[in-house]
């Protein structure tokens, strides 16, 4: 068996791999093509090309393992104290238990250990989103999968060979058109008002300031998600609870993608004004925003055990698949 990086030639061998695999169902992702799969993997700003390995038997792959780095760094980040990510690990299953796997992620290893990385990780934060598909669901999708799919094989293998699990997150999935809005949302938004807070869109002529709601958060992404949106010559509506001048909660950007999903990156309250609803008001107004675009249908990421999940379970959510937050050493 010969292990070592990607090379053209290999390109229809791995996506018939990668294609194999989801049409059996073992992963929920997508379907690819190759051009598809070159551009995300190989071409991409994101891509590491050189952590892209095969696993050859009589010249033909048999199996392959992609991996990453960040190239791009939130503030106090840095190539030191980030880890690699490992994306994907795919084995013909005619190839299988013959050590494939293992070998594929031995000298995965030895690269990363050669480039200085310390850790390995199955996350969210990798640069390359995964977009997979809600089973039973017609074709609605995610842009992004959080960790490893808790049914996938690759799950039992990885906690055999070093991988922990440090925690789980839920994908949760709520068809639009079975919603079901607050009946007291007027009498919550009096509640907010009497308290000096206001919830609704956010007008970006407005400048209030969100670095304290960031400070507090201690989250550099979301700082970031509000000053590249609020720098935009068009920006996508923000759903934001304010004091007079600054921000005290925010979700959105509101956004349509193409196969129908409403996409947000998330909901962000300062822990000074936690325990008021607010999160609760602003998702709510956040699905009613969907709908009002044309939005099918809206997915997210929750932990397990996360309290913000019963918001999401009120108005309709339902967990559709579980990830694993994965980490090893190199």
């Amino acid at each position: 068996m010969q292990i070592r990086p990607v090379q053209p030639a290999d390109i229809p061998r791995i996506t018939q791999l990668w294609n194999s695999s989801v049409l059996s169902g073992e992963v929920v992702y997508k379907p690819l093509q190759e051009a598809a799969f070159r551009a995300l993997f190989l071409d991409s700003p994101a891509a590491c090309p050189d952590l892209l390995l095969v696993a050859l038997k009589e010249d033909v792959p048999q199996g392959f393992l992609i991996g990453n780095i960040k190239k791009q760094y939130l503030p106090g980040e840095t190539f030191a104290n980030t880890p690699a990510f490992l994306t994907a690990l795919f084995v013909d299953p005619a190839h299988r238990h013959q050590g494939i796997g293992t070998a594929l992620l031995s000298a995965f290893r030895q690269r990363l250990a050669a480039m200085g990385k310390q850790r390995i990780a199955i996350s969210g934060d990798n640069p390359i989103k995964l977009a997979w598909l809600i089973p039973g669901t017609p074709q609605h999708d995610h842009n992004n999968a959080p960790g490893m799919d808790t049914l996938c094989p690759g799950y039992p293998f990885l906690l055999a060979r070093g991988f922990q699990e440090l925690h789980r997150e839920v994908a949760m999935y709520l068809n639009l058109s079975q919603y079901m809005p607050l009946a007291d949302m007027p009498q919550r938004l009096e509640r907010l008002a009497q308290e000096g807070i206001t919830a609704g869109r956010y007008d970006p002529a407005w400048h209030y300031e969100f670095d304290t709601m960031c400070d507090r958060v201690k989250s550099e992404y979301w700082r970031k998600v509000l000053q590249d949106e609020l720098a935009s010559p068009a920006p996508r509506p923000i759903l934001a609870a304010t004091v007079p001048g600054h921000f005290v909660a925010f979700t959105g950007p509101v956004d349509k993608q193409p196969g129908g999903r409403g996409w947000f990156t998330g909901i962000c309250t300062d822990p000074l004004y936690e325990k008021k609803g607010i999160a609760t008001i602003l998702f709510n107004l956040l699905m009613q925003e969907f709908i009002q675009v044309g939005a099918a249908f809206s997915t997210l990421f929750t932990g397990d055990t996360n309290h913000a999940r019963k918001i999401y379970e009120r108005a309709g959510f339902s967990v559709a698949r579980t990830f694993s937050v994965m980490e090893a050493e190199v």
